[in-house]
């Protein structure tokens, strides 16, 4: 009984820290819908699907501390004011938990800089890669506009505040209904034997730590940080798990993002970024 009560606690706690980029993304997207015109919708349109801009500005905001940005950039994603190579980026370089936890690790700090460093480079390579390939493989739907995210709001009668208030609770149940069921598998099954199983693979951590940092909860980067904090896993590895850890990123994106194909292939993407950047930095360092 204990357990689920700490878990109904830190469900609730993980999950009210995104509000506040939950609504200001759909705030964001109701006021291009509905008041900004087009000038506005095409300046941001070309802005979020830059390849190489996109691709920094996404980088450099996933960087922040928190998992709520990629959640943000995942619904605007979803109606297309940022292209694929720009979410792409977020995804790589959020990092959760794991800059609070490198700075209270003190023989560690050296190391943030450098970690901060690492997602950044593979999140612009990832994002602007990601670009180019996502016009081969993804759906060619660049121009889909607000309608099925409005169909059912009634945003025209009661105004974009409420319109993106009643979107953000829509997703925000969805989160925590994630979060919930996540925190109660990984307290019964037991973050010891997350960690056990990542020293267990050898080599083969960045393929272990990869998979590791893909469930989306902050525990997940919490386990692979700490794990690196206490000498555990070499750097390369704590790399590779934190570059597929967007946090809530991905669950939100199979919600909203109705091409199941085109999220599995985000995810196939993100596992292998996150495998060949812990195997690289490894075996150069």
């Amino acid at each position: 009984m204990d357990l689920i009560l700490d878990v109904v606690i830190d469900a609730l706690l993980d999950s009210v820290k995104m509000l506040p980029f939950l609504y200001a993304a759909f705030l964001l997207m109701e006021f291009i819908e509905h008041h900004a015109g087009e000038k506005l919708s095409t300046v941001l349109e070309k802005a979020g699907h830059s390849k190489l801009g996109g691709a920094a500005a996404g980088a450099a905001l996933g960087c922040v501390p928190q998992c709520g940005f990629s959640i943000a950039a995942t619904n605007l994603y979803a109606s297309r004011i940022i292209g694929a190579g720009t979410l792409m980026a977020v995804y790589i370089s959020t990092s959760d938990e794991a800059i609070p936890i490198l700075i209270a690790h003190p023989d560690k700090i050296s190391s943030l800089w450098e970690l901060i460093a690492a997602k950044l480079i593979i999140a612009v390579i990832g994002g602007v890669l990601f670009s180019y390939i996502g016009k081969f493989l993804l759906s060619n739907d660049d121009e889909a506009d607000f309608d099925e995210m409005c169909s059912e709001c009634g945003c025209g009668s009661h105004g974009i505040w409420i319109s993106a208030l009643k979107h953000t609770i829509s997703i925000f149940i969805f989160i925590l209904i994630v979060n919930f069921v996540l925190g109660l598998i990984i307290g019964f099954a037991g973050e010891e034997n997350v960690a056990d199983f990542l020293n267990s693979m050898g080599i083969f951590q960045p393929f272990a730590a990869a998979l590791v940092g893909m469930i989306p909860n902050c525990a997940a980067s919490v386990i692979i940080t700490e794990l690196y904090a206490n000498g555990s896993i070499p750097f390369g590895t704590a790399v590779g798990g934190l570059c597929t850890g967007a946090g809530m990123g991905l669950a939100v994106l199979f919600r909203t993002n109705k091409k199941i194909k085109d999220n599995l292939i985000f995810v196939l993407f993100l596992y292998i970024i996150g495998v060949l950047s812990g195997i690289l930095i490894n075996a150069a360092f």
